[in-house]
């Protein structure tokens, strides 16, 4: 995509190939949002973001839940109505930037924020992986006075996080004009999904925030995966349930009953991937935290992220004990004990009829994309 003018044969390749859909595209806007539009009287808000290619910010952000659409941009600048090859000049002063409308009562603007920090680098001032210049840096635009608090607190948590070693350094500003690009560039990794990849894989983005994040499931600091959590689930109907789950399975996550040790399921399970709810699918364990303990049912030292299981005290038995619950779904999942491996001393002790595992070679395809950083 758009790379320096000293960049290598690759670069050249990608420059050329943007360069040849400019021409021969239409220069319509796209002004209206997606199929999943809501009805006219859901109120939806409005967040903006430059972090980048355009491309790449829009294809991370509408893939969370309750954003209705995202556009592809540019804000700020010298001039009105800017083309893309005016903008890629960097004469303009304008930031390829994204229009985000969303649904505030299913995802926050904090937890948008989270998703975005997640996907850029923002500790580059000049640009963003190999898109370099004014027009890629990153900047967080605020379109309401309370917007731009809630950004610089969340700047300040993720400097004090640790989780960079150089000051963040991403721009927080008033909002101004947004221009939505050409309608080429809207949708494009779904319209152009080969030559997308092919620019996303080469720009360096995905190998930076898999190598950076890639540990964040066993940070301590406050803020989580966003992108994960935003997704919700729920319990299904009783008569579903019925329908679609084994007596074992049903009576271990209805009933809060056990399976037998060592018996057919998950406790030998070696492949990489994740373990989710039987009920709902909600994601629950990471293979990477999967251990032998021995006891002849799977093993845990936590859950895949923060929130996705309840703990409650259970005195069935003639010493207490804490019972674990899936968050969404509300099922009977099995139990946590103290006598777990570091860092956490933690040992999850789970059904293997309470799960459905779901290999890393499968993630994508079943829409748990996201979740391969913590699996890896």
């Amino acid at each position: 995509m758009k790379l320096s003018m000293g960049g290598y044969l690759l670069g050249a390749l990608l420059l050329t190939g943007c360069s040849q859909n400019a021409e021969t595209a239409s220069s319509t806007i796209k002004g209206s949002m997606n199929d999943s539009m809501p009805a006219q009287s859901l109120t939806l808000s409005t967040a903006t973001f430059a972090g980048g290619c355009f491309w790449c910010v829009e294809s991370d952000l509408e893939k969370v839940d309750g954003v209705y659409d995202v556009i592809s941009g540019y804000t700020g600048g010298k001039i009105k109505n800017p083309t893309y090859k005016q903008v890629a000049s960097g004469a303009t002063r304008h930031v390829e930037s994204v229009e985000v409308k969303y649904d505030a009562s299913t995802v926050s603007y904090e937890q948008l924020l989270d998703v975005f920090w997640r996907h850029i680098d923002p500790t580059d001032g000049q640009g963003q992986f190999v898109d370099r210049g004014y027009q890629y840096h990153s900047v967080i635009y605020a379109n309401t006075e309370e917007q731009k608090n809630i950004a610089i607190q969340s700047k300040r948590e993720l400097g004090a996080s640790g989780e960079f070693s150089k000051p963040i350094v991403t721009e927080i500003i008033d909002a101004t004009t947004f221009y939505p690009a050409e309608d080429y560039h809207q949708d494009y990794y779904k319209k152009n999904p080969v030559r997308y990849n092919f620019y996303r894989y080469n720009s360096g983005r995905d190998q930076f925030l898999a190598k950076h994040w890639k540990n964040d499931n066993h940070s301590s600091n406050k803020m989580e995966h966003a992108i994960m959590s935003t997704k919700t689930y729920s319990k299904p109907s009783n008569s579903e349930l019925k329908s679609s789950l084994t007596d074992l399975q049903y009576d271990v996550t209805q009933n809060e009953g056990t399976e037998r040790a060592f018996s057919d399921g998950y406790w030998d399970e070696k492949r990489p991937g994740i373990f989710v709810d039987i009920a709902s699918g909600e994601p629950l364990f990471s293979s990477k935290d999967k251990f032998n303990s021995g006891t002849g049912w799977p093993s845990f030292s936590q859950p895949i992220e923060n929130g996705r299981v309840t703990e409650n005290k259970d005195f069935k038995l003639f010493a207490p004990r804490t019972e674990v619950r899936s968050k969404g779904a509300d099922s009977h999942l099995g139990h946590v004990f103290e006598d777990g491996p570091a860092p956490t001393g933690l040992r999850y002790c789970i059904n293997s009829a309470s799960l459905r595992f779901i290999p890393l070679e499968a993630m994508a395809d079943e829409g748990y994309e996201a979740y391969i950083v913590a699996v890896k």
